[in-house]
């Protein structure tokens, strides 16, 4: 059997600090002489949340934002990770660190300096938030492009968006792709198939994360698959929130027979437990994907991702090359 460590593949749907390593939180927390809070046990996705916020409040100083992306680079490599587009949004720090020139400036630095420690690539996806105003997603969608070149590749939207829709967030995707980064809002999470229509006619995704929901509609099917829409899955996050009943009714090798491009992520292990590499595997043994259809999952990882296009091409060759290669 072909070991899945050695599959290129490319981690397009990661939160930043939802993938902080269990035993970096617990440094955190002891450090401040406080207990860690809990990240098991929500039973809701605003419980899901709100662990997340609980969590993202132990990041108190440069340093350990530095750390925590250092270690998300290092995780993904170590998954056989080629490219890391982590996501984050760098609102969230000024109030502490200084102006969000200043916490992008950082967290590029950081994650590109260990990304060219371990011979990966790596960029950052500036991510709105659907539950702060669109003024304020508009301003960070002009920061972000300054950065186009520099290591912000793509503009993300998150939070719930069964309670905020995307039509206020138009004018900053505009703003966005206008200046160079790809559209990857979230979509077909907690709402169903209009939700992701929506992120491709209003946002003009080109990558939307999670995007399962869409297969309540077969024509809506059709069109991603015919437009090359990549939809960036996260198959246990999709249990834990409650999005499927179960892994094996996850929708993934539905999508992928439908001809809809699909790559394999971990949203946010810290949280939901398995990384990458654990995806992959949960495809390969519970999923039943083939080796043919995990090669083509990687494929489409790095094809779709803004990373640099030699990388992409060295990359896919190896995808080949390790599918070719006699098991």
């Amino acid at each position: 059997m072909r070991t899945l460590l050695d599959l290129p593949k490319a981690h397009l749907h990661l939160h930043l600090e939802g993938a902080m390593r269990p035993a970096t939180l617990a440094d955190f927390a002891a450090t401040a002489g406080e207990t860690a809070p809990a990240t098991r046990g929500f039973t809701s996705f605003a419980e899901f949340g709100g662990m997340y916020r609980d969590a993202v409040a132990f990041l108190r100083t440069p340093e350990a934002l530095a750390r925590v992306t250092r270690e998300v680079v290092a995780d993904a490599a170590e998954s056989g990770a080629v490219w890391i587009e982590a996501q984050m949004n760098p609102m969230f720090y000024v109030p502490r660190f200084g102006s969000v020139e200043e916490v992008l400036e950082l967290v590029l630095a950081e994650g590109q300096a260990e990304a060219d420690r371990l011979g990966i690539g790596f960029g950052l996806m500036v991510c709105a938030l659907r539950d702060s105003p669109p003024e304020a997603a508009e301003e960070l969608a002009r920061v972000a492009v300054r950065y186009v070149g520099r290591g912000a590749v793509s503009f993300g939207l998150a939070s719930d968006e069964s309670l905020f829709p995307p039509a206020p967030f138009e004018r900053a995707f505009a703003i966005a792709r206008e200046g160079g980064l790809v559209s990857t809002p979230h979509a077909g999470e907690l709402l169903g198939a209009e939700s992701v229509r929506d992120a491709v006619d209003l946002l003009g995704a080109r990558r939307i994360q999670h995007g399962v929901r869409a297969v309540e509609d077969p024509a809506l099917v059709e069109r991603l698959a015919a437009e090359g829409v990549v939809l960036d899955v996260c198959p246990t996050s999709n249990v834990e929130l409650f999005v499927v009943p179960e892994i094996g009714q996850h929708p993934l090798p539905a999508l992928l027979e439908a001809g809809v491009r699909c790559t394999i992520n971990g949203d946010d292990p810290l949280l939901f437990g398995p990384g990458l590499l654990e995806e992959y595997e949960t495809a390969r043994t519970v999923l039943g994907l083939s080796d043919e259809q995990l090669a083509g999952v990687a494929r489409t990882s790095i094809e779709a991702a803004a990373a640099p296009a030699e990388l992409i091409a060295t990359q896919v060759a190896a995808v080949d090359a390790w599918l070719a290669a006699p098991v």
